[in-house]
């Protein structure tokens, strides 16, 4: 690639990125580290990278879940149906990503501004169903622990549906 088409496709990216409002950071050419804002996933981050024929785009949305493994994975790899430029992937420990890859003949504007909302969109949209599937256990633990400390559920309220459809909440142990 020309060092002019990457100039090119910088700009591309930065106007995208500025008209967005978007937080980010871009270290070197042909590298964008993106902050994405969302609801229920506070923020998705998101690399931007530019190579030789393709803009690729990897955004880390959880950790690999700890419970219903094959209903969480289910659960993604039918929604990569309806995606997007993107599609949901796991890495070597089982996190789950999203990443996806354009030419980059095709990056305009408008490109990637769908391709991010498309990220945003699938990061903080299934963010919750997520966490419901793959650590309900966990969240109705926290709840729990919360709940008999006297500590603020605000961040645990998107869930109260589980808690109360799962009915006992599990034993906290000591040091938890």
């Amino acid at each position: 690639m020309s060092e002019t088409t990457r100039d090119s496709l910088d700009r591309v990216i930065r106007t995208t990125l500025d008209e967005g409002e978007l937080e980010y950071e871009h270290p070197e050419p042909g590298r964008f580290f993106v902050t994405l804002p969302g609801t229920r996933k506070l923020r998705t981050n998101c690399w931007l990278i530019v190579t030789e024929h393709a803009l690729l785009v990897e955004a880390f949305v959880c950790r690999q879940p700890d419970e219903s493994h094959e209903e969480f994975y289910r659960y993604v790899l039918r929604r990569n149906a309806r995606l997007y430029g993107v599609h949901y992937t796991i890495d070597d420990t089982g996190d789950l990503y999203l990443v996806g890859r354009t030419g980059t003949h095709a990056v305009t504007e408008g490109e990637l501004d769908r391709i991010l909302g498309q990220v945003l969109e699938a990061a903080d949209g299934d963010f919750n169903t997520l966490l419901e599937i793959g650590f309900a256990t966990a969240i109705r633990r926290e709840w729990g622990w919360r709940e008999s400390r006297g500590e603020s559920l605000g961040n645990l309220r998107a869930f109260s549906e589980l808690v109360r459809r799962e009915g006992a909440l599990p034993p906290v142990s000591e040091g938890e």
